[in-house]
């Protein structure tokens, strides 16, 4: 770890307590980065395929999904940025980014008594507002597939951006973990958060979305409401199937399953 870094980092523990069961693995923190995914990505690309856990103190350009930005630059403990690399030439990726999502909830539950809820396919929700994101990119070379899961989670109360910044108009604004748990560090929601998430992510390699399907069930933020797809269509969120895609039941009846690169997904306006 290096000495310019501002907080003090669970490296080693986590390190001590993931390595057993992704043999290899290891943990970086680094001050500052472009972008946790973007770095491992191009890792990858290079032929460092072994599994790993990168944080970020400040992250000056964070992707969201469809090329969105995350919040950047960023007081140092106002946000954690991590990703988590991990080899996964056999598993059927189907529903990756609802276990992470899971996972992570999961995770934070002993802060919020009261549950994180997930916004498919990959935000954080608490009390209709998002609390944080995923970004699930894949690496290909040869037989080897690589996969980075990009998580940011807002500490404390993020600021306030124009939309054109912050690459989508914000009709609501974010939730942060400090609103439930005063006081608390990003070191102590990695320490949180990082375990079950590897954890989940073994067990997924070799069992796939299924295992997860019912507890995204009582976790799902849209199930029952009301929706609008990018395309301009709405309809009834009615779940997600086995693979992990949204089940929307369109106006005509008709029940059409939505996956996760081809639509963005929000509550329909009352």
């Amino acid at each position: 770890m290096s000495a310019s870094l501002t907080l003090n980092w669970p490296a080693e523990t986590l390190w001590s307590q993931i390595e057993p069961h992704w043999p290899g693995f290891s943990v970086e923190v680094l001050p500052t980065l472009d972008s946790t995914n973007s770095t491992l990505m191009e890792r990858a690309r290079a032929g460092q395929a072994w599994p790993v856990l990168l944080v970020a103190e400040q992250q000056t350009a964070g992707r969201g999904r469809m090329g969105r930005s995350w919040l950047s630059e960023q007081a140092v403990g106002q946000s954690l940025t991590f990703s988590l690399a991990l080899p996964m030439d056999e598993a059927d990726l189907s529903g990756l980014s609802l276990v992470a999502g899971c996972a992570l909830a999961q995770g934070l539950d002993p802060l919020q008594r009261h549950g994180i809820r997930l916004k498919w396919p990959n935000d954080l929700w608490l009390q209709q507002r998002k609390l944080g994101g995923i970004l699930v990119e894949v690496c290909i070379l040869g037989r080897q597939r690589h996969v980075v899961i990009g998580c940011g989670i807002n500490i404390a109360a993020p600021p306030v951006l124009p939309a054109a910044a912050a690459g989508q108009a914000r009709v609501t604004p974010p939730a942060w973990v400090q609103q439930f748990a005063p006081g608390v560090l990003a070191p102590e929601v990695l320490l949180q958060v990082a375990m079950p998430l590897a954890l989940a992510m073994k067990q997924f390699s070799v069992q796939g979305f299924a295992p997860w399907q019912a507890e995204f069930a009582r976790r799902d933020a849209l199930a029952g409401q009301l929706v609008r797809l990018s395309d301009g269509s709405e309809g009834l969120a009615s779940g997600v199937n086995a693979q992990g895609g949204l089940l929307i039941r369109q106006l005509d009846g008709q029940l059409h399953e939505v996956l996760s690169q081809e639509v963005s997904v929000r509550p329909a306006a009352g």
